[in-house]
């Protein structure tokens, strides 16, 4: 104990206290270097504020160096200023680079402003998912299908990035689909990744369209690589499965104007008792799971009433 009392007192009272302060200031470059170092700790996060601190601080670094070579004239001290901005500047450089290097075509951009930088997504991540539909953007002129109902097999993810598909299931129209909704998110949703399957209805150009496709295979050796990127498509595809259900609903209507509401069961009865029963649809009520391209069949004597 006694030698390592000995050891921190010659450590902190090895050299003389600072009894006289010097009395003029530091010159204007030491405290403008000061400055940026203050506004460059204020950064954020990302690319841009990456540029953000290292400009500053390499700007910090800089002028430490310049008051240490002119004012102090301290090898030392200008030595690891300069070594700390000459680092800075490289990481300014390298994050530049990366900036550039992370273009992309205009519906891309489109796409990424819209739908993934809302949520907080980074350019690398979307850059990842990109490169996995391999950067392309493909056409669907006005009245070619994209898929026919009992014939095209389920092997693709695809978002539609202009233009309206028509849905119908036996020649009969269901819903439209719109820009930066997906084209098969109930189809991808019913089937596991090992499951194979095809489409229950057909879709349809209803004008010129563009949309980005994603491999099934691919996309989920992706998903397997980032989880992170598997619970984001997770989530669009959940949101947009909700937004479809709600477009098929406001089209579902029985007898005396009654409204049929996706929040209660599929059984359910007029308000009015003597309303006549509402025979089934001739489609029926379910699909596979997860798939809300069907209307739900209307059927009598449950406890809920409905609202018109």
């Amino acid at each position: 104990m006694g030698e390592n009392a000995s050891f921190w007192e010659s450590l902190i009272y090895a050299h003389p206290m600072c009894t006289t302060w010097k009395q003029e200031a530091e010159g204007s470059i030491y405290h403008l270097a000061s400055i940026f170092f203050v506004v460059g700790f204020m950064g954020g996060s990302g690319f841009f504020g990456l540029l953000y601190v290292f400009s500053l601080l390499g700007l910090g670094f800089l002028c430490s160096s310049v008051w240490a070579w002119l004012d102090v004239c301290a090898a030392d001290i200008f030595s690891w200023n300069f070594a700390l901005f000459a680092i800075c500047f490289i990481q300014f450089v390298y994050v530049t680079y990366q900036v550039r290097s992370v273009a992309f075509d205009r519906e891309f951009q489109e796409v990424y402003s819209a739908l993934f930088q809302p949520l907080g997504i980074s350019l690398t991540v979307y850059r990842k998912i990109v490169l996995c539909c391999d950067a392309e953007v493909i056409t669907l002129e006005k009245e070619h299908c994209y898929a026919m109902q009992g014939k095209t097999p389920i092997d693709k993810l695809s978002l539609l990035v202009s233009g309206r598909i028509r849905v119908t299931v036996d020649g009969e129209f269901l819903h439209y689909i719109f820009p930066l909704q997906f084209l098969d998110s109930p189809e991808w949703d019913s089937l596991r990744p090992t499951e194979e399957g095809i489409f229950q209805v057909t879709l349809t150009a209803d004008t010129d369209c563009r949309y980005v496709a994603w491999r099934r295979k691919k996309l989920y050796l992706l998903f397997a690589k980032h989880r992170f990127i598997s619970r984001l498509f997770s989530i669009l595809i959940g949101s947009d499965i909700a937004e479809k259900l709600y477009a098929l609903n406001d089209r579902v209507h029985v007898g005396q104007g009654f409204r049929y509401d996706i929040r209660l069961p599929n059984f359910y009865h007029v308000a009015l008792p003597e309303t006549p029963p509402v025979q089934p649809s001739h489609h029926p009520h379910h699909l596979q799971r997860g798939s809300p391209r069907r209307k739900p069949a209307a059927v009598t004597n449950c406890g809920s009433f409905l609202t018109p």
